[in-house]
C-alpha cells in the first residue's frame, strides 16, 4: 500500500500538467489581435502647460546684500551689560546710582503682536546703503531698553529716545566714516528709487529742521524719517564712544500702518520681555 500511494500522486500531477499544456495551446490557437488607433488630437487626460517655478532661497543664500551680510533685527539687540560699572547721577542734590541692564541675555527687543519687532524701514534703508556703497554699515546703537537708555545717556534730552521703541538707529559706514553727508545723499536717493515713494513729493523731498537740537548741523527730514549728523565731538555716549561722526535715523511715520511713530512710556517700558 505504501508503494502504490506515491505512484498515484505522480500520475495525478502528470495529468494536471498535461491539462494545463492543452489549455495553453487552445488559447493560442483561438487568440486574435487588432491594432489600436488614436487620432493625433485625441486626448484622454488633459495635460496642463508646465509653468516655471522659482524655488525659495535657502537661508544662507538670502543672508547677503551685495558683498555684505544682510542687516536684520538681530543687529539691533540692546548693548547693555551687567558687567558695566554703576555710574552716579546727581538728582535734587543727592547722588543716585545707575546700573546697566543685562543686555540681550536678559530681555527681548520691543514686541508687536507678540513677536520681537524693529521697524522694517530701518532694515531697508541700511541694506540699501550697503548695496550702494558695497561697504559695511556699523550699527552703534539700535534698540535700547529703558535701563540701558538711562545708563548710556542719563541726560534729560534722551529720556524719550525712540531707541527704546525700536524706531531709531545710530550708525556709520566702514570706509566712509568721514563722509556722513555722502550717506545722507544715498538715503535721499533711496526714496527717489523706491517704487512706493518715488512719485510722492512728501517722501522724495527733504527739508532742513531749523529749530534747536543737540547737533550743530541742521537735520534733514521727510515724511518718514528724521536724520541727524553727529560730528566727531557731538553725541558721545556709551554706545557711541568712538572717534567718528555718525548718523542717527529716527522714524516719524509708519509706512505699514500709515500713522505717525510716537514715543510713549508704555511702549518703552511695558512692551518687551524680561528673562
Amino acid at each position: 500500500m505504501r508503494n502504490i500511494l506515491p505512484i498515484v500522486l505522480l500520475l495525478a500531477a502528470g495529468c494536471s500538467g498535461l491539462e494545463d499544456s492543452e489549455r495553453e495551446k487552445l488559447r493560442k490557437m483561438n487568440a486574435t489581435g487588432e491594432h489600436i488607433y488614436r487620432s493625433h488630437d485625441e486626448i484622454l487626460f488633459a495635460i496642463k502647460k508646465p509653468t516655471h517655478f522659482v524655488r525659495e532661497t535657502y537661508p544662507w543664500e538670502d543672508s547677503y546684500v551685495g558683498n555684505q551680510i544682510k542687516i536684520t533685527r538681530e543687529f539691533f539687540r540692546c548693548k547693555g551689560s551687567s558687567h558695566h560699572t554703576p555710574i552716579t547721577k546727581q538728582t535734587d542734590g543727592q547722588p543716585a546710582y545707575i546700573v546697566d541692564c543685562g543686555g540681550m541675555q536678559q530681555h527681548s527687543l520691543p514686541l508687536k503682536d507678540g513677536k520681537e519687532h524693529i521697524y522694517p524701514a530701518l532694515f531697508d534703508l541700511l541694506n540699501y546703503i550697503q548695496e550702494k556703497t558695497q561697504k559695511k554699515v556699523i550699527i552703534t546703537c539700535g534698540h535700547r531698553c529703558p535701563t540701558h537708555n538711562t545708563y548710556a545717556d542719563p541726560s534729560q534730552y534722551n529720556e524719550t529716545s525712540k531707541h527704546m521703541i525700536g524706531a531709531e538707529v545710530d550708525f556709520y559706514v566702514k570706509g566712509l566714516e568721514w563722509s556722513p553727508e555722502a550717506i545722507v545723499d544715498i538715503v535721499k536717493q533711496y526714496y527717489k528709487e523706491h517704487p512706493k515713494f518715488k512719485t510722492i513729493v512728501q517722501f522724495t523731498e527733504f527739508e532742513r529742521y531749523e529749530h534747536e537740537t543737540n547737533v550743530t548741523t541742521l537735520p534733514w527730514y521727510n515724511k518718514e524719517i528724521f536724520i541727524k549728523l553727529f560730528k566727531k565731538d557731538e553725541g558721545r555716549d556709551l554706545d557711541n564712544n568712538h572717534r567718528f561722526p555718525y548718523l542717527s535715523i529716527q522714524l516719524i511715520w509708519d509706512r505699514d500702518t500709515d500713522e505717525p511713530v510716537t514715543y510713549t512710556w508704555s511702549k518703552a517700558f511695558n512692551n518687551y520681555l524680561r528673562y
